[in-house]
């Protein structure tokens, strides 16, 4: 019986995207590590000298052996049909126009997807394995988040007594000695200096997959320790240092805000990369927990060989995710999606401090600023939703996870749809929405208080469609500019810097005539600003050289 939880889905598990019809792909990771001939080029990370160049038994092991994309949605699908039972399709991609309808009295909308879509609660911790970062699982008591971790744990190689050993459950009495590690009683007694006591360290901070069972549980001061893990990598007790290898991180909360026996510090929240919900349990699945309970199955305790990484696959399967391509106008558009939410122009009198974070910082209220901007279309206005703006560390884990979902669907460039998709959740901690907006008012937004994924969503494609009407891809000054800075400015003469002074100054200018002003204007103002510097200083420079 238990041979039926262990069958994996056959290759390709995604044949639209060319796996095993015979065909190479448009694109290919490979293609990025290939010699000009394409045949005598270095081997890819991961696939054993390539999938057209390699020889003799390297060549006859790639053309058996499932590529790491490919392996990696083998394992989601063993995961979502034997192991954790989320029949939940919330991360929709479609080829054709899909099916829409509308159920009840709120003409709440069911997208019938006409792509491979997938489950966020399974496919967001496989991509969090794949790329080494911090995953939040959020959800009540009993909705296999501990097992979803565990899960991660044995895929990527660990026995299931090593990964229940190494949970660190929180609870109100756990001390940092508890979490990190223990000195030597003896060297205690014994030591002229703290250079002297060795520390029994505990040994899931040397492990890949490391799981925090209800962080919102631990006391404030272990809280910091558990920090210095997270965010640097290393532990210390009495002076000693414990350097821990990267590792993908599975922390459990049983409620969405965080909070539990304790406030989570500030600092800790924001290390987390990625949350995801776990969804209820549909009552017409009850059939299959029967089966399981008949067999005496337990998922965690039969997950195939087949789909368990090596500690060799999951570093050469981060390179090949990082080594995805962002095409430069989907980065545009998360540039100008980015760049909403920062300004705040009650702030500040000096024009760069004009930003939430000033505001935050002054300890001055939020609402006394915030009601003074007098003339905006608060409602069209995407940034009045937010009481922050998004950090360096949101928007670089944002890309990470983004070339992840396009490295899980079989591509090497990342699609608008991919950063639709998978934006909301890296997102979801990381902006803050001022529930008193009056765009949560208006027809339709009052659920997106509540749901911060669709809410994260509709502010994206709202970026979106501003990008299109301002017609952005065709129509950028700054991009201009900006490209013809980086080209770089050995041998430009003082007449052709001056040209250019001159037609940043005119775009300013034009735009300084314009009534409001609004988040994507506002730094794009500074970056004109900071290219005039740049240009100053170079003139300067040319008149002191003649």
């Amino acid at each position: 019986m238990t041979d039926v939880f262990r069958k994996v889905s056959q290759a390709p598990t995604n044949p639209s995207r060319g796996e095993g019809t015979g065909a190479r792909r448009a694109f290919d990771v490979a293609d990025l590590y290939e010699g000009p001939l394409g045949g005598g080029g270095v081997a890819a990370p991961g696939r054993e000298g390539g999938e057209g160049g390699g020889q003799g038994a390297a060549a006859a092991a790639a053309a058996v052996r499932p590529r790491l994309d490919e392996k990696l949605r083998q394992a989601y699908f063993w995961i979502v049909n034997s192991a954790i039972l989320s029949p939940y399709y919330d991360i929709e991609y479609n080829g054709d126009p899909p099916a829409v309808l509308t159920f009840g009295d709120a003409k709440a909308r069911v997208t019938l997807p006409t792509a491979q879509s997938y489950s966020s609660f399974v496919l967001l911790p496989l991509l969090n394995l794949a790329v080494r970062r911090r995953c939040l699982l959020v959800g009540g008591p009993g909705r296999g988040k501990t097992a979803s971790a565990i899960l991660m744990g044995v895929l990527a190689g660990y026995t299931l007594r090593e990964i229940r050993r190494a949970i660190q459950h929180g609870q109100p009495q756990m001390t940092i000695a508890d979490l990190l590690g223990n000195p030597l009683p003896k060297d205690l007694v014994n030591a002229e200096s703290t250079d002297d006591i060795r520390v029994a360290w505990r040994k899931w901070l040397g492990m890949r997959v490391k799981i925090i069972d209800e962080y919102n549980r631990i006391p404030t001061r272990t809280q910091s320790a558990l920090l210095t893990v997270m965010a640097d990598n290393y532990a210390e007790v009495f002076d000693q240092v414990y350097e821990c290898p990267d590792a993908a991180w599975y922390l459990t909360a049983n409620d969405d805000a965080g909070g539990g026996t304790y406030d989570v510090i500030e600092a800790l929240r924001d290390r987390i990369d990625v949350v995801v919900k776990a969804l209820h349990f549909n009552a017409r699945f009850l059939g299959e927990l029967l089966e399981r309970i008949e067999a005496g199955v337990k998922p965690e305790e039969i997950v195939p060989a087949s789909i368990v990484f090596s500690p060799d696959e999951l570093d050469r399967m981060e390179r090949e995710v990082l080594a995805i391509a962002v095409p430069p106008e989907i980065l545009r558009r998360i540039e100008t999606f980015a760049s909403q939410f920062e300004l705040c122009e009650g702030a500040a009198a000096q024009f760069e401090y004009r930003t939430k974070d000033t505001l935050k910082l002054s300890g001055v209220d939020w609402h006394l600023v915030a009601s003074a901007e007098s003339g905006k279309d608060r409602v069209s206005d995407i940034g009045s939703t937010t009481k922050n703006g998004l950090s360096v560390r949101a928007l670089m884990t944002a890309l990470v996870f983004v070339k992840a979902m396009a490295y899980m669907r079989g591509d090497v460039r990342v699609s608008l749809e991919d950063v639709r998709q998978i934006l909301p959740f890296v997102l979801h901690d990381k902006l803050v929405p001022d529930h008193d907006s009056p765009f949560f008012e208006a027809d339709g937004n009052a659920p997106l208080r509540v749901d911060r994924i669709s809410w994260i969503r509709k502010l994206f494609d709202l970026s979106c469609a501003q990008y299109d009407r301002q017609d952005l891809d065709r129509d950028d000054p700054v991009a201009a500019l900006g490209a013809e800075l980086r080209r770089g400015l050995e041998g430009v003469p003082e007449a052709e810097v001056r040209a250019r002074l001159a037609k940043i100054e005119r775009v300013l200018a034009e735009w300084s005539r314009a009534r409001k002003l609004y988040g994507p204007t506002f730094d794009d103002v500074l970056a004109l600003k900071s290219m005039h510097q740049r240009y100053t200083n170079y003139l300067r420079w040319l008149r002191w050289r003649a």
